[in-house]
């Protein structure tokens, strides 16, 4: 059998980074920077004021007091975005609202609550700092400065910062578009007839919403029956919209496994045991003329789920050029004794969380890979290695914890 990390390093191999492409800002979200952003600009590009009140001459209100206010004649008003210039000579103001340009000849801007907020005259009751209130032009940011560097992951934050110097696109790796399929004669779609020997497939819903979790675009097929002939022609019709296409069941050893039997007529998909459990049997290779990487994972239910994160969600990282690829492993203590079998690296459903003592996981009974309601209990797995036979409560073991953003 192939090591848990034999199989991903064929996958990553297999699966190269996507090209970079500009794209509109809202949906780069989440994807890295191909390139580093340098600033085009200054921000702010001008000085501008930074509260509600009146531009004026610092040495103009030397001694000002609410005794002896210095009384000032308001000689226009500007509002941000007025769109005309303005200048103000000695012994003069000018009303002004925050973000407006400072007009030439002012230095300092005093709010509304330190005068008698007058509209013809205005009475202030406090002196003034050369500077007070403005926002100078390049505070924030000067042109040519590297705001963002090569591979930050844009978030809202950086996706406004990118607005604001007037960046309508950022130059990122796609999302990948992921086909998934579930393949199967018992397979129902939800909310549809169950027959005494069907069930509803929840296999490709789980994994859709695991791709979109990831952050790239599904598109779920749903079931597919046990007809090779059906299986190929499904699968060459979504190859126009797939950079990867992720299957669940038919690759065991069964006399129906339609999507070992079809694939492996190609030639150029590899069907292995892993050491694992559960998702012992896995395959991968690329299909048809248009050499789409597909990644084949078992039927039931945990099994999917855990070759899903361990193989897929590292392959769409690394098409989106994410990093790290691999969830990153916490340790935890074991809240209760667990067994495993030699040379299978096993992975247990648990419950991870974080007392006043420290992070701890607990196992979640029943190993059983077709049992997705304790898989719908988890938000860990707890990681049993291959040389490991018995951990007991008390020890420190390494654990994924799901759905933690990374």
């Amino acid at each position: 059998m192939l090591t848990v990390e034999d199989h991903l390093e064929k996958i990553l191999r297999g699966i190269g980074p996507l090209g970079a492409y500009d794209q509109p800002l809202v949906e780069s979200l989440g994807l890295p920077l191909h390139e580093a952003f340098v600033s085009p600009s200054d921000l702010p590009l001008f000085d501008n004021s930074a509260m509600d009140g009146y531009a004026i001459r610092s040495e103009d209100l030397v001694g000002a007091s609410r005794e002896q206010p210095v009384v000032l004649p308001v000689v226009g008003e500007i509002a941000a975005g007025s769109g005309r210039p303005f200048a103000i000579s000695a012994g003069t103001a000018v009303k002004i609202m925050t973000g407006a340009p400072i007009p030439r000849g002012a230095d300092a801007v005093v709010p509304f609550e330190k005068t008698d907020r007058g509209n013809a005259r205005v009475e202030i009751y406090e002196p003034a700092a050369r500077g007070a209130c403005i926002r100078p032009k390049g505070d924030d940011i000067k042109a040519g400065d590297t705001v963002l560097a090569e591979g930050t992951v844009l978030g809202p934050r950086e996706i406004g910062l990118l607005a604001s110097l007037g960046a309508p696109r950022a130059k990122a790796r796609p999302r990948p578009r992921v086909v998934v399929i579930s393949t199967g004669d018992e397979l129902r779609e939800p909310g549809t007839h169950l027959d005494f020997d069907s069930i509803h497939d929840g296999n490709s819903y789980m994994l859709a919403a695991a791709v979109r979790d990831a952050g790239a675009i599904c598109y779920r097929v749903g079931a597919v029956d046990d007809s090779p002939r059906t299986f190929r022609k499904v699968l060459s019709e979504q190859l126009v919209r797939a950079d990867l296409v992720v299957t669940s069941g038919g690759i065991s050893k069964g006399d129906h496994d339609v999507v070992k039997e079809t694939l492996s007529a190609l030639g150029t998909v590899d069907f292995v045991e892993v050491a694992m459990q559960p998702g012992k049997p896995q395959g991968f290779g690329k299909v048809f003329d248009e050499q789409t990487p597909i990644i084949t994972l078992p039927g039931n239910a945990v099994s999917a789920y855990v070759s899903f994160e361990v193989f897929v969600l590292p392959a769409i990282r690394r098409m989106m050029g994410r990093t790290p690829y691999r969830r990153p492993m916490v340790h935890a203590v074991l809240a209760a004794d667990l067994t495993s079998t030699p040379g299978i690296r096993q992975y247990v459903r648990g419950v991870f969380e974080v007392t006043h003592r420290g992070a701890k996981v607990t196992p979640i009974l029943g190993n059983g890979s077709h049992l997705i309601g304790s898989l719908a209990k988890a938000n860990a797995l707890i990681i049993v290695g291959e040389d490991q036979t018995a951990l007991n409560m008390g020890d420190t073991v390494r654990t994924l914890v799901l759905d933690r953003p990374f």
